[in-house]
């Protein structure tokens, strides 16, 4: 981890405090002392902008960065310290929290990447979904009119949709370790890629929450 807190030094800049010239980010080489965070999570974190990232060594690096940065740690600093401190451990939980998802940390990598991630679109639906998308509307009126009898075919809709979850988390698994291999226009090739699933796995869990609204208010 020592050569983690080395890297926070990666990416230079002035100091506020001393002036030098390369003070580096988060904390001067020179005086150490704490510096305006950046909002990039990537950055933050000193990892490169990758879509598979290792779960553990993002904790650590989390762990680590939370005792330096602790708001606790800068209470008989000046002003400026502290509010950087506040900052930064603003920032840190929030980019925790994206980057340890792997959906949320997609979005934000598409948001980055100039892709913006909206509402889904009807052409983003694969055409054989939307045959079961009309026959469950029609069994959920059913149920929501008093009809019990297809409670079954709810629960069958549910296991079927759950296991298309389950097929395009392991697409995007792929598509991620894709992304991290590709560079220049093939990259924005597999971001675009990666919206469009992102776009089907979003509708896909919407219907899934749809059913267990309804099914959790048919038994309150």
């Amino acid at each position: 981890m020592r050569d983690f807190v080395l890297c926070l030094m990666a990416h230079v800049h002035d100091c506020w405090h001393c002036g030098a010239k390369d003070a580096a980010s988060l904390f001067c080489r020179y005086c150490n002392t704490i510096q305006a965070p950046t909002p990039d999570y990537y950055e933050f974190f000193d990892l490169p902008r990758r879509l598979a990232l290792d779960p553990e060594d993002l904790k650590n690096r989390y762990y680590t960065l939370s005792r330096l940065l602790h708001p606790d740690r800068y209470t008989r600093r000046s002003e400026q310290e502290r509010r950087f401190s506040l900052e930064a451990s603003s920032i840190l939980n929030d980019a925790y929290r994206v980057l340890r998802d792997p959906i949320q940390r997609a979005e934000y990598v598409l948001r980055e990447e100039g892709f913006p991630v909206g509402d889904q679109r009807n052409k983003d639906v694969p055409p054989e979904l939307l045959e079961e998308v009309f026959e469950l509307n029609m069994a959920l009126d059913e149920l929501r009119s008093g009809d019990l009898e297809v409670l079954p075919q709810l629960e069958l809709f549910r296991r079927n949709f759950l296991d298309m979850l389950a097929r395009i988390d392991e697409g995007l698994e792929e598509l991620f370790r894709r992304h991290d291999a590709a560079e220049g226009d093939e990259r924005r090739k597999i971001l675009a890629e990666i919206r469009s699933t992102l776009n089907r796995r979003r509708y896909i869990s919407n219907l899934v929450q749809e059913v267990d609204r309804q099914l959790a208010a048919r038994n309150a």
